[in-house]
């Protein structure tokens, strides 16, 4: 049952929306898993996100990739039957709405795990199923916020920052697929399922590692530090000669006198001030000019050659342009493409980690909404085409041509 990765055989329902559930679901359906998504008739709120082509969501055809899609309302009572058969029949299943609402609906964890005792449920939310917030609305960068994440990001002299992508939902949605994976594993002794609570605030919280301690212990608070990382020294971007940037990293002693040799001063190697990381890390404003001083000189070609040859760590900063001419890229085949009815092949990234025995696979681009619907309905529920004609008819579910 490996042949199509390790979770092949495995029944998943993802009700999630947006960014944080579908990611976490499309990690399982690249590694095998039968991922089923429900949405709206009128389609995930993903497909408003990103870019639009020939009046199509490429993030959606990358997002729900492997995945079979189900157009129904979760508002109607015919919609949570639905639903609720399919969660008997199921493995797992994600979810992130507000805590609260799929008890509302008759869908909580109480309900589903008395139909199927050996469900594994992912509950994404932005603050968790119980405490003071967690009632609250929680978005990705919301909660990135609350978790100390975000005041880490940007210059020190400018407001927090953030990175064009949802950072904390894919750190969430990531979390979200591990517990899943363990949960099967503790599944194939205790024979039963078990209910996953991955907080957007908490797995952000969870990156903040070295800075908890340093707090209590120091009462030290992190603060944004621009390109370079506080205690590791020399680790910074550097202007070049012609005007763009070198990110370099020599933190450890050994790497750091292969740098002050590159730059022709292997003296920085010997200088107590610089001699051991402690000491660097004590006098980062002085080395880093140093530094910048030598790659200021030379274009960025050049103090990568150099760089290169010496081993020491250090890279011109890759924008998507770059990344798809790169010929490490397209050794590794780290970009692939899936094949779109409407747009052809569609370039995603490929799936990520790679296993040596059982990996994972891009068998298509993400469906039409409603594409599956009917087969779906068929192949896991029996209904026929009349029962599945009538629940068209009155609204609760919708099917592609």
């Amino acid at each position: 049952m490996l042949e199509n990765g390790p979770l092949s055989g495995m029944r998943v329902i993802e009700i999630g929306s947006t960014v944080a559930g579908p990611f976490c679901g499309r990690m399982l359906a690249d590694f095998g898993a039968e991922v089923i998504k429900i949405e709206p008739p009128d389609g995930d709120a993903l497909r408003t996100m990103g870019k639009q082509c020939e009046g199509k969501s490429l993030y959606a055809a990358s997002m729900f990739r492997n995945k079979r899609l189900v157009a129904l309302d979760l508002h109607r009572e015919e919609g949570r039957a639905i639903v609720r058969a399919l969660a008997e029949r199921a493995d797992v299943l994600i979810e992130n709405f507000k805590p609260g609402t799929l008890e509302s609906w008759g869908l909580g964890s109480a309900e589903l795990s008395r139909l199927n005792p050996r469900l594994v449920m992912v509950r994404i939310s932005g603050y968790g199923q119980d405490g003071p917030y967690s009632a609250r609305p929680g978005y990705g960068v919301i909660c990135e916020a609350v978790s100390g994440l975000r005041h880490l990001t940007g210059d020190p002299d400018r407001p927090p920052s953030r990175i064009a992508v949802s950072l904390t939902d894919y750190i969430t949605g990531l979390h979200g697929a591990f517990g899943a994976a363990m949960a099967l594993l503790a599944r194939g002794v205790t024979g039963r399922g078990q209910v996953i609570d991955a907080a957007l605030y908490e797995c952000a919280f969870n990156f903040m590692e070295p800075w908890i301690p340093a707090y209590q212990k120091l009462g030290h608070v992190a603060g944004r530090t621009g390109s370079g990382l506080a205690e590791s020294t020399p680790n910074n971007l550097y202007p070049t000669a012609d005007g763009d940037f070198i990110h370099i990293t020599a933190m450890a002693d050994g790497l750091f006198r292969r740098l002050a040799s590159a730059m022709g001063r292997p003296d920085l190697g010997e200088d107590a001030r610089f001699a051991k990381a402690l000491e660097r890390n004590g006098n980062a404003e002085a080395l880093d000019a140093i530094i910048a001083e030598w790659t200021g000189r030379l274009a960025l070609s050049e103090i990568e050659r150099r760089l290169q040859a010496a081993g020491v760590p250090a890279t011109r900063i890759f924008t998507i342009a770059d990344i798809f001419k790169d010929p490490h890229y397209t050794a590794r085949r780290s970009i692939v493409e899936a094949e779109d009815p409407d747009l052809g092949p569609v370039a995603m990234a490929t799936v990520v980690p790679r296993l040596s025995a059982t990996p994972g696979h891009i068998r298509h681009a993400g469906h039409r909404i409603g594409e599956d619907t009917r087969a779906v309905l068929a192949d896991v529920l029996g209904y026929d085409g009349s029962t599945t004609d009538a629940l068209v008819r009155d609204g609760v579910i919708a099917c592609s041509a």
